[in-house]
């Protein structure tokens, strides 16, 4: 039972130690973010004109 319960401890302690070497990256194109943000920009500008005009 000593040997089974050692087996399974390294078993966990190797398991941990792999998954903190997984690094996953995802990478956005700066242009389309860029794109996006300005796209985003100008219709709360639209917005913002919308609502002084009702006034």
């Amino acid at each position: 039972m000593k040997k089974h319960a050692s087996y399974v401890s390294f078993l966990v302690i190797l398991t941990m130690f792999l998954s903190a070497c997984v690094t996953i990256n995802i990478y956005f194109p700066a242009a389309a973010a860029e794109k996006a943000a300005d796209k985003i920009i100008e219709e709360v500008w639209q917005l913002e004109d919308e609502k002084n005009e009702g006034e």
